[in-house]
């Protein structure tokens, strides 16, 4: 069966889920979305360590990135008995205006290797408990951990399996779904480039897009800060996750007068990150994604190395 062909059963199985999922009262959906976040609390740990054998991420880092999504639950449970609209006067005499917000309908979600279990639960959590389905396709190098957390919630919500739906592929599958006419969101994160890519693409139907996107982050470092502390934040900002992520640290400014000590405390620190097996709870530094990232990271450093004008 070709992707196109896929793609159209797994949108007309969410399209029937939708459905039925948005006459369930809000207050109800959001009890399912409390026992979602019930059974991750139950197999968080294992599901961890499958984030970490699949993305590489220290073992800490994964479990905080499961936590996020529980936490998003328990946020979403109380979102489902919050869902108001305006009541409005009206300028035409006995009567009134009410505002009553309805679902999209099928929600697109692209999600990255770095984050793939939290991304997902961001989107779904608050897209379920509105009353929509979502598509989800995941990062090839992640697919693992999206059918663990698919697996989870067939088995919270057996009458509701076709809410959450898996999409596998790489770029052409993104594209399969941003083109689709039936996505009423699509969700997206990853690199500036997947940005520039799909927004068009959607954009082309009038379509909605969510995206998130790479970063470009800077440190501005003053007199007054607390070195110490200053160190460590930028130790961990740039660092943290193996630098794989949007939120990393990539500019660093220093205020002159502080410059050459800051510069010695923070080889300093980074030579003291130890680095290693990431299901070991002392390792800080993991592997990288794959060999093509790292390649990557080898060419900068060397661009990096090349523009220097004074090495520490």
């Amino acid at each position: 069966m070709g992707e196109k062909n896929i793609l159209s059963k797994i949108i007309n199985n969410s399209e029937s889920s939708f459905y039925a999922w948005r006459r369930l009262p809000a207050p109800k959906r959001g009890e399912y979305i409390r026992a979602f976040g019930d059974e991750l609390r139950k197999q968080k740990l294992e599901i961890s360590k499958l984030i970490t054998f699949e993305a590489k991420k220290i073992i800490s880092e994964s479990e905080g990135e499961v936590q996020e999504v529980i936490d998003m639950c328990d946020f979403s449970v109380g979102l489902s008995r919050q869902l108001y609209g305006l009541t409005i006067p009206s300028e035409r005499p006995n009567h009134r205006l009410q505002e009553i917000w309805q679902p999209l309908g099928i929600v697109g979600c692209v999600t990255a290797f770095n984050f793939p279990v939290a991304v997902f639960g961001w989107n779904f959590c608050l897209a379920a408990v509105c009353g929509n389905s979502i598509i989800w396709k995941p990062s090839p190098h992640t697919e693992k951990c999206a059918h663990k957390i698919k697996e989870i919630w067939d088995y919270v919500a057996p009458d509701y399996k076709d809410l959450v739906q898996i999409f596998s592929g790489g770029n052409e599958a993104a594209i399969s779904l941003a083109e689709h006419e039936k996505i009423a969101l699509f969700s997206a994160t990853g690199s500036c480039e997947m940005g520039k890519a799909l927004a068009p693409i959607v954009a082309k139907r009038l379509g909605r897009n969510l995206l998130e996107l790479g970063g470009n982050n800077a440190g501005i470092i003053c007199p007054s800060a607390d070195i110490e502390l200053a160190v460590k934040a930028v130790t961990f900002s740039a660092a943290g996750t193996t630098g794989q992520r949007c939120t990393t640290l990539r500019r660093l400014f220093l205020h002159e007068e502080i410059y050459e000590g800051f510069m010695i405390k923070l080889k300093e620190s980074f030579s003291n990150l130890v680095i290693g097996d990431p299901l070991n709870r002392q390792t800080q530094i993991g592997p990288l994604i794959s060999e093509i990232s790292f390649d990557k990271m080898q060419r900068k450093l060397k661009s990096c190395e090349s523009k220097s004008l004074k090495v520490y």
